[in-house]
């Protein structure tokens, strides 16, 4: 049974704005996504932090959405990483993966620029809408490569609202995860100008997210702190986790809308598949590949 300390604890998001109605304000709390995630994907600790900061940012962003439409990151860079994909949806369901689990940087005795793991690349940022046919895209090229730098350059750049944008993974000695989270404070079009700026130099000073969740502040306490002197209401929390839809039932109804032939050609074995974003593996057998292609033909005939 969950304690009352561990339920207040959990991984959640709160979004705020100041009483002067001049910004706005989410935090989210991730410990627990970004350790499912580096369990299923078997992580490697530069891809920890990388994914990590991306599943954070995501949520954020997300939390602006309605009912389940939901956002995905995309970011693509030359360097060991590869391909980097975290989604997320308003209800809080976050999941990720990434193109080279395992991939590390070399150490050759000079300093490790976690940027380097992704390298030149482009971030581009898809939104799934309610009444909208397509997804919404929009692209940058990757200015730092860190993830934070880049998320923060793309909301000034692509969706015109100058953001002050933090996202922690803690690792210790031993590199375990100690605690992950992230927070976005946006101006509103009434504020003043250079606010966000002011705001910027403010958490450069700032406790890392991370540091404060281990010293026990909860996403309430950073909010208020972030945003200190200006009062701020709260306008909504929610629980987020990694979760994601995938089920065996779908994959046999992808495998269903394949043509005859393709379905011919790999229906003397059963088939194993694997999800990107979870990494669950779902065994189709033989015979229920047979009786898919039965189906199919009588479809033909």
């Amino acid at each position: 049974m969950i304690s009352k300390e561990d339920f207040i604890q959990k991984d959640r998001l709160i979004k705020g704005i100041a009483k002067d109605g001049s910004l706005k304000i989410s935090v989210v709390k991730t410990t627990n996504v970004v350790k499912a995630a580096r369990k299923k994907h078997g992580l490697s600790l530069l891809n920890t932090v990388l994914l990590g900061r991306a599943l954070t940012g995501t949520m954020l962003m997300a939390s602006e959405l309605k009912g389940e439409e939901r956002l995905k990151m995309r970011v693509e860079g030359q360097g060991p990483v590869g391909l980097l994909v975290a989604e997320a949806n308003r209800v809080g369901e976050i999941r990720g993966y990434v193109q080279n689990p395992r991939a590390n940087l070399n150490y050759n005795g000079g300093d490790i620029d976690i940027s380097d793991g992704l390298g030149v690349g482009v971030m581009t940022i898809s939104k799934t809408l309610y009444n909208e046919a397509e997804p919404r895209n929009s692209s940058i090229e990757l200015i730092n490569g860190n993830i934070t730098d880049d998320l923060a350059y793309y909301m000034v750049q692509s969706e015109q609202i100058p953001s002050a944008i933090l996202l922690d993974v803690g690792i210790d000695k031993d590199g375990e995860i100690t605690e992950a989270g992230g927070l976005m404070i946006q101006r509103m079009p009434d504020a003043p100008e250079g606010v966000i700026d002011q705001l910027q130099q403010k958490l450069l000073q700032f406790d890392s997210i991370s540091q404060m969740l281990a010293d026990d502040l909860y996403i309430d306490d950073i909010m208020e702190k972030a945003m200190d002197p200006i009062n701020v209401k709260e306008l909504d929390r929610q629980p987020v986790d990694f979760f994601c839809r995938c089920t065996r039932k779908r994959f046999k109804d992808a495998l269903a809308m394949l043509g005859y032939e393709d379905l011919k050609e790999i229906s003397d074995e059963g088939q194993e598949l694997v999800c990107h974003y979870c990494n669950e593996h779902y065994n189709i057998r033989k015979d229920e590949i047979e009786e898919l292609l039965r189906e199919t033909k009588a479809k033909m005939n």
